[in-house]
């Protein structure tokens, strides 16, 4: 079985974010269904899978209030009764976080995560992290943006919550500090979003103001089509959540894509990917069979006796297509044929009475 793999691939994030809801066996789970090839259905050819798995890591030092702490918070996705509660139960450990890294490369996966604070810029020493991703809330935390920056690690810049001067400061620091592996996703921070808002427009629009950088496409929508129609505006990242069941507790799971989904999202992209081919027209040879059967070929319209001199309402076009086209019609007209011609039989130079 041939493995296919385009040059310009484009690189797909499966964002677990923290739809393990604080359990280290869910994000094993998670990790073990994206572990899956999507084929070519049509020649049994392997695609390349997902290209990398990410986790987000908070600390709660660095994330709340006292009061945002201390808030109540008991609606149907809570796993606390304050809002401080609820985010402790979400979180997984730092040693937690490295382990995941660890499988995660283990699988062949790049390994990135999203970093909510300085303090969590710790977790660099212990996990095999090959890019950090910033959240769009923090594109406003220039300490976490600069502390970011010195790292010199490639960065992918989400803008869901930021407005154009918000990404340019912040584009500011990077190049201030001479880290240049920058990345920039077009995205709605809206669970799930919805789709009069998406403005996928964006994307051709940070394509032309910020020709240097990579741009891609974070979602959030239902569905899988909205990121393959990022693809086709040319995202060359596209992120997308994914959670083992939809119906999960927890406000990132709807939005999400279950495993399933997610594998045909990875066959709609990749097989995409090679459909796209050069900028020609010409006539690719596994059309040769259809074109035999399919295509037309000069034949007799009416039945023409042997001596007759063939005329242009004698002759039309049918299949099969293995005979002589349109544009071979006046090697026909005005000669004589030699034989008896049934109607709707495929004309040959063998049938005239002079040979070529």
């Amino acid at each position: 079985m041939a493995f296919k793999k385009t040059n310009n691939e484009v690189y797909v994030i499966a964002e677990i974010g923290q739809n393990h809801n604080g359990d280290i066996n869910i994000a094993k789970k998670l990790i073990d269904q994206l572990n899956a090839y999507p084929y070519d259905e049509i020649n049994g050819d392997r695609l390349n899978r997902v290209n990398a798995i990410k986790l987000t890591k908070r600390d709660l030092d660095e994330e709340l209030s006292v009061d945002g702490m201390c808030q109540k918070y008991d609606g149907k996705h809570s796993f606390g009764a304050t809002y401080g509660e609820h985010r402790k139960n979400l979180e997984l450990s730092y040693e937690e976080h490295a382990e995941l890294g660890q499988y995660i490369k283990s699988l062949g996966f790049d390994f990135i995560e999203t970093l909510c604070s300085v303090k969590t810029l710790a977790l660099l020493d212990i996990a095999p992290i090959d890019k950090i991703k910033v959240a769009s809330r923090d594109l406003t935390n220039i300490p976490l943006m600069e502390a970011i920056a010195r790292t010199k690690y490639p960065v992918i810049l989400s803008t869901g919550m930021a407005d154009q001067d918000d990404l340019e400061t912040v584009l500011e620091i990077f190049k201030h500090n001479n880290s240049h592996n920058v990345s920039i996703l077009h995205c709605l921070s809206q669970y799930p979003a919805e789709y009069s808002r998406l403005n996928l427009n964006t994307i051709k629009y940070l394509q032309s103001k910020y020709p240097q950088y990579t741009i891609g496409y974070s979602d959030h929508s239902l569905g899988i089509h909205i990121p393959l129609a990022a693809v086709a505006m040319g995202a060359q990242i596209i992120e997308k959540h994914v959670t083992l069941d939809k119906n999960m507790k927890g406000t990132d799971h709807l939005g999400s894509s279950e495993p399933h989904e997610f594998k045909e999202l990875m066959h709609n992209i990749r097989t995409y990917e090679h459909s796209l081919g050069t900028e020609a027209i010409y006539k690719d040879n596994s059309t040769d069979v259809a074109s035999r059967k399919l295509e037309r070929s000069l034949a007799s319209k009416v039945d023409i006796p042997a001596g007759t001199v063939i005329t242009r309402d004698m002759i039309h076009m049918i299949s099969p297509g293995n005979g002589f086209k349109w544009k071979d019609v006046s090697t026909f007209i005005g000669r004589t044929t030699n034989e008896h011609i049934p109607a709707n039989t495929i004309l040959n130079h063998s049938q005239l009475r002079y040979h070529f």
